[in-house]
């Protein structure tokens, strides 16, 4: 059975509350990463703004940013980001009282309360069925391949396994991934898999500890370090296996957001972490689908900056799919807890899920 893309609910701008609305108001923005008093911030739902009597749809909404009436468009942008003349929408309701509506329904039955639409996503466990789940993903897959770009937000738990490791290498060779997220441990013991095949100094297949193991990742960096990039890396030790070598091959691109405790790190990494923000957020921008697998942090903050709906080059509204995987429950609720309302969640080992994926996907 082929995917079928939910369709978007266009609101029904000939109601009155619509026609009488006020266009916005807005303010000029007085100093670099300043907000105005009573700046408007937004969420990761479709929400349209009445500029000059006409409604318009901020197109690349995120969570907590600000929206900047530019020429004929509107953009999102991070607090941070606004530069001083900016024309900043100012405003706190949502149902059109200041020319601003939050669409809270755009997909599924448009008669659904918003609080029935999102509950039955909350609260899942590892009592869970998950089969549903699982084959409306490897449909998704199978048609985002094509159609969408897939970006995978991981942490170093798939490069402890050697079959989990092979796995994602398979997905990435053979299309299921346009971008990969993470920080400096999923590249580093991805690549001590490849030159050592251990991670953190275990074996990745029978999990026992070599002799001054705990020495390999050290190794791996300083080696990495020393060719100056990953790729030289590769090139120079003829590391022809693992994810960070599928996605050099296969020109995937990644971001290596980092951290105040990473070892190293890799020269990849990114250490400014409004840089790595930036980077993330350009990644995040021309997604369709998103996979956070065993990553906390990574997760929510890539939840904060991805909205529910993307609009393609055609004009077409449809959904952003961001999926949450962990063994945790806590983990994969923390991205609810945030507001990001339409992940959906799974709970299960990683190394599980990833080779559930890929055996419904047939490249295993």
């Amino acid at each position: 059975m082929l995917f079928d893309m939910p369709k978007y609910n266009q609101p029904n701008f000939d109601l009155d509350k619509f026609q009488k609305a006020p266009s916005v108001k807005f303010e000029i923005c007085e100093k670099d990463g300043v907000a105005p008093e009573y700046f408007h911030s937004t969420s990761m739902l479709p929400e349209y703004f009445k500029v000059d009597g006409a409604w318009m749809l901020a197109e690349e909404s995120r969570m907590d940013s600000c929206v900047v009436i530019a020429n004929d468009k509107l953009e999102v942008v991070e607090c941070r980001n606004l530069k001083i003349g900016d024309k900043v929408i100012l405003g706190r309701t949502e149902n059109c009282e200041e020319g601003i509506y939050v669409h809270s329904i755009p997909f599924g039955n448009p008669k659904t309360k918003i609080e029935d639409l999102f509950v039955f996503r909350q609260n899942r466990s590892r009592e869970t069925s998950y089969s549903k789940d699982y084959e409306e993903l490897i449909k998704l897959l199978k048609y985002e391949k094509h159609h969408g770009k897939i970006v995978w937000v991981m942490g170093p738990a798939f490069t402890f396994d050697k079959n989990a490791r092979h796995t994602m290498q398979l997905l990435i060779e053979n299309g299921y991934a346009h971008g990969l997220m993470g920080g400096n441990a999923i590249a580093t013991h991805d690549l001590e898999g490849a030159y050592f095949n251990t991670a953190l100094g275990q074996d990745i297949y029978t999990q026992e500890s070599v002799h001054n193991g705990h020495y390999n990742h050290l190794d791996v960096l300083n080696k990495v370090r020393k060719s100056g990039s990953v790729a030289k890396f590769i090139e120079e030790y003829n590391i022809d296996n693992g994810i960070i070598y599928a996605c050099e091959k296969n020109n995937v691109p990644y971001v290596l957001a980092g951290s105040i405790r990473d070892d190293g790190p890799l020269p990849e990494v990114i250490g400014d972490v409004y840089e790595a923000a930036d980077k993330m957020r350009n990644m995040v921008r021309t997604a369709t689908t998103v996979i956070c697998l065993a990553t906390m942090l990574h997760t929510i903050a890539t939840g904060n900056m991805t909205p529910c709906f993307r609009k393609t080059s055609d004009g077409v509204i449809r959904p952003l799919f961001i999926y949450t995987v962990d063994g945790d429950e806590f983990v994969v609720n923390k991205l609810l807890d945030r507001g990001s309302l339409t992940a959906k969640t799974i709970i299960t080992n990683a190394q599980d899920f990833i080779s559930k994926v890929a055996n419904g996907l047939g490249v295993l």
